[in-house]
């Protein structure tokens, strides 16, 4: 197998199993590593498969709520929170699910792993200087100019997580490599 690239297989999954509930891939990473490329990629390439799927992505969740969610430990547990309560109702309901948020914090990982269901764990691996030449959002230039100072992985350090179920390296490998994996995964499953 490629490296920095290991497949999605069932039996990795962890957590209470539910033959007619759907699975919950979780990918983390830091800022700008294409984690929401990649969610939207996975669940496309799904729903082609005839395969129910669907996206949560934590740019959105933050963006419902608007300006009450910050940018410190406790917002982004709840952030998190909020995904873990979506993504187990969505599983439940028989969908998989794909999570694309930057659960940046061991409790914020453990809270995933202890609570969602039929989980896999994904980390969308890429270093900070392949991050910030990506940075869609403008926001490592708006960190470097000191207009921001909660970005993890420019201010604050991000640590990737010590125990994923995958690692998926963006650097290292095409969109559709990594999605490809991914989807082949779910068609054999």
């Amino acid at each position: 197998m490629a490296k920095g690239m290991q497949a999605l297989d069932p039996e990795v999954r962890r957590g209470d199993s539910d033959p007619q509930g759907g699975s919950v891939l979780w990918l983390l990473g830091p800022t700008s590593a294409g984690k929401t490329t990649l969610a939207t990629r996975v669940v496309a390439d799904l729903r082609k498969n005839g395969i129910p799927a669907i996206l949560f992505d934590g740019d959105e969740v933050r963006d419902f709520f608007g300006e009450g969610l910050g940018f410190g430990t406790g917002s982004r547990l709840r952030v998190v929170s909020v995904l873990v309560h979506l993504a187990n109702k969505a599983a439940d309901a028989g969908l998989n699910v794909v999570v694309a948020a930057l659960t940046a914090g061991q409790d914020a990982r453990d809270h995933v792993r202890e609570n969602v269901k039929n989980l896999t764990l994904g980390y969308v691996s890429c270093s900070i200087q392949g991050c910030a030449q990506r940075d869609p959002k403008g926001l490592y230039r708006r960190a470097m100019r000191g207009e921001i100072d909660t970005l993890i992985g420019y201010n604050d350090a991000y640590q990737p997580p010590d125990d994923p179920d995958l690692v998926l390296d963006t650097e290292a490998h095409s969109l559709e490599e990594l999605a490809g994996r991914i989807v082949a995964s779910y068609v054999r499953a």
